[in-house]
Formats: C-alpha cells, structure tokens, sequence
C-alpha cells in the first residue's frame, strides 16, 4: 500500500524536460510606465530627503558646520555658514529636488516607453526567451 508521500516522492524524482519558449516584446503599455516610473521616483524622494536629513544631523553631531563656519571667517568676517545652512533650509532645498526628480522621473519614463513603442515598428521588438524548470 502506498501513500501519498510515496507518490509525490516518486512524482518529485522524476525530471521533466524544460520547455523553452522565445516571445517578442512588441509593446510597453504607456500608462503602465508611467505608474511604475512614478513609483520609482517616489522611492527616489523618499531616499534623497531620508538621506538629506541624515548627512546633515551627522555634520551637525560631529561639529563640521562650525569648523566650517570658522575657516570661512578667515576669508571673510561677516559671512557664516550657518545662516544659510540651518535643517529647515536644507530639508526645504531636499524636498525641492526630490519633487524636481519625481516630475523628471516620470516623464522620462513616459517618454522611453514612448520611444520604445516607435522603435519596435521599425526594428521588430525585443526578443526574449523563457523557460519553465
């Protein structure tokens, strides 16, 4: 009498061939990019403000800002660095690029799949090739 395990032991030993399939991509959907470059930037901003925040409290901690401040004196007495370097000023700077990138991003992404589905009338499409284990 056999049991389930031994049919799926003697199922598992057996080898299956692998089926390879080769498939041509003729067409990126346009708002599929965008949503997924949009995504991506979103990330992106997320990083870069994160990161903004990050290098600026280490260079506060560690006191770089005021050394800063001090060999900038040398050169010129009224001028200090951290009146212009403050955390709102560098978090307001941080979030303008990363809205600046998220609008590139996702043009950029629009644009390529644009590109791509112009490209494919003339060259045929990518082809790629798949395979089932």
């Amino acid at each position: 009498m056999s049991t389930v395990a031994d049919k799926l032991a003697r199922k598992s030993s057996s080898k299956t061939s692998a089926k390879q399939v080769r498939l041509r991509l003729v067409y990126v959907d346009f708002w599929s990019a965008v949503k997924l470059s949009f995504l991506a930037a979103v990330a992106l901003a997320i990083v870069t403000i994160v990161a903004a925040f990050l290098i600026y409290m280490v260079m506060s901690t560690t006191g770089v800002i005021g050394k800063l401040d001090e060999l900038l004196k040398a050169f010129d007495d009224n001028f200090t660095l951290s009146d212009y370097v403050s955390l709102p000023q560098v978090m307001a700077f941080s979030s303008i690029v990363a809205i600046l990138n998220l609008i590139v991003i996702t043009v950029l992404g629009a644009v390529i799949a644009g590109i791509y589905n112009f490209m494919v009338k003339v060259t045929g499409g990518l082809l790629v090739g798949f395979t089932s284990n």
